[in-house]
């Protein structure tokens, strides 16, 4: 990439990384501090987890849609102002409800698909993988951060601290959107049904599930794992011991996907990278429902679980970015991101439910379940081209 392009880069990554950060904050905590509110259940749990998920998938068709029509910027704008509305309701909620209506309202800045697109707008395309590979990246290495800092934050500031924290985030990202362009829209188009089949190929609903499948079996993870750390006595319970944990998982784990990074990006080898990285996590999730757990043995399965999860968020949008249509990329970017959150919703409704009616441990069977159905879907994918065909 010549420097301009990494620089608009630099900054699409960070409104994306940082608004990714305040989601993920929640993820390490919420299920040991839900406690906090009143009328919390199991279900409700994973329901506050998850619930940005579904409004993010019913609105990230209209603003790829909406950025395609009248530009990336203003939809960015729109967006930030409403996650940040939405995390200023969860900082005053006192019922386990009121979370939930502020997640739901940060999941409406649902402007991933619009990021995404505007990126591809600006670098060309045989720089393009790499640009995407770049800010899958940064989110990965935002959500590492956020099982770092996301604790910190809560045990000095209590719950609703962090919430003013993700908000604060929210004004921040804002401030790098007003330094982006403002372009013309693309050609105009009408959201037809005609228009809407030409983004749903086989090819990219192949890609779809991939992205639905990652984000539903990492919001099971987070609604088990921060209670398992607890229960197993390899943290404190007010979880001030989680960097012990997760910092060196975080480091290990980035290490161990640059080999599977590298094969697919500079020796074309996509699809066998990404049914390695889909192995790895079914071999985790068995691994966390049969093992007795101590520090050890959470460390090398975490670790398992972020080499995998950390190697697909990097590859996907590389790859769906090379197959979609440019004339109606943020179209296709929408549709990619809805799988993405509306796996995210899944997750936490289905493991919040599984939780609630059997045990902790009973979510990693439906998450394994999951993952082989993913590794199906992908063994049928036919390998991509450099070109992107």
């Amino acid at each position: 990439m010549n420097k301009q392009e990494r620089f608009f880069a630099l900054k699409i990554s960070s409104i994306m990384a940082t608004r990714m950060f305040g989601l993920f904050m929640i993820f390490p905590v919420f299920s040991v501090y839900a406690s906090e509110y009143e009328s919390t259940t199991p279900y409700l749990i994973g329901l506050a987890i998850g619930i940005y998920g579904l409004t993010q998938a019913l609105l990230q068709i209209p603003f790829g849609y909406l950025s395609d029509q009248y530009g990336r910027k203003p939809m960015l704008i729109i967006g930030l102002i409403i996650f940040f509305i939405g995390s200023v309701v969860a900082a005053n909620a006192t019922d386990i409800i009121g979370v939930v209506i502020g997640r739901a309202l940060q999941g409406g800045g649902a402007i991933s698909a619009v990021l995404m697109a505007f990126l591809a707008d600006f670098v060309s395309p045989e720089q393009r993988a790499k640009a995407n590979a770049f800010v899958g990246m940064q989110i990965g290495i935002a959500f590492m951060l956020s099982l770092l800092i996301g604790p910190l934050i809560t045990v000095n500031l209590g719950i609703s601290g962090l919430f003013w924290v993700i908000a604060g985030l929210s004004i921040a990202a804002l401030g790098i959107v007003f330094t982006l362009p403002h372009v013309k829209p693309h050609a105009q188009y009408t959201l037809s049904v005609s228009n809407i089949k030409q983004v749903l190929t086989s090819k990219l609903l192949k890609l779809d599930f991939s992205i639905f499948t990652l984000h539903l079996i990492l919001t099971c993870a987070f609604i088990v794992m921060p209670k398992l750390l607890v229960e197993n006595n390899i943290v404190a319970s007010d979880l001030k011991d989680n960097w012990t944990m997760y910092l060196p998982v975080m480091l290990v784990s980035f290490v161990g996907m640059l080999p599977m990074i590298i094969l697919a990006e500079k020796y074309h080898k996509h699809k066998a990278m990404l049914l390695t990285a889909i192995s790895i996590m079914i071999m985790s999730q068995i691994l966390f429902y049969q093992t007795p757990l101590n520090y050890t043995t959470f460390f090398i399965l975490l670790t398992l679980f972020f080499i995998a999860f950390n190697t697909m968020e990097a590859m996907l949008p590389s790859l769906i970015s090379k197959t979609a249509n440019s004339e109606k990329r943020g179209l296709a970017m929408g549709m990619y991101s809805t799988s993405q959150f509306l796996g995210a919703f899944i997750g936490g409704v289905f493991g919040g439910w599984i939780y609630n009616t059997y045990d902790l441990n009973s979510v990693f069977l439906f998450t394994t379940f999951m993952a082989i159905i993913w590794w199906v879907v992908v063994l049928t994918m036919k390998q991509q081209n450099p070109t992107g065909e």
